[in-house]
């Protein structure tokens, strides 16, 4: 087994902290590996309909293959939290997020998904990757 070393290099600015409101940005953390897929679920997700302004409900997929940095978990969900007051289509909010967090965290590839909760019947799921294929 290899033996672990602390990182200087990464400290996350939530540690420690009380998250109070949503961040625009996710911590990254420095990334040596190689060939590898990271997913990350959030299966509590919610935003504002732009119509009704009633809540939509529904789980947000993320799964990206890391270049030099990886997303820090807890940094995403504030960022995620920030779309709770937003009133945005499924579709959009999904395209949306697709494009920030790949020009942030600059991976090789990402690929968000969102399945969100029927509404009068009709669920929707939209799929965004960077670089578009």
């Amino acid at each position: 087994m290899a033996k672990r070393t602390k990182s200087k290099t990464y400290r996350p600015r939530h540690l420690g902290k009380k998250s109070t409101r949503p961040v625009d940005k996710v911590d990254l953390i420095p990334w040596k590996g190689q060939g590898t897929t990271i997913t990350l679920d959030c299966m509590e997700f919610s935003s504002l309909c732009p119509v009704t302004a009633q809540p939509d409900f529904g789980e947000i997929t993320i799964t990206y293959c890391p270049k030099a940095h990886i997303i820090e978990s807890k940094s995403l969900k504030l960022y995620l939290w920030r779309y709770r007051e937003i009133g945005i289509f499924s579709e959009q909010l999904v395209n949306e997020i697709a494009a920030d967090l790949y020009k942030q965290a600059k991976p090789v590839w990402i690929e968000v998904r969102g399945d969100f909760n029927s509404r009068g019947g009709i669920g929707i799921t939209a799929i965004a990757r960077r670089p578009a294929e």
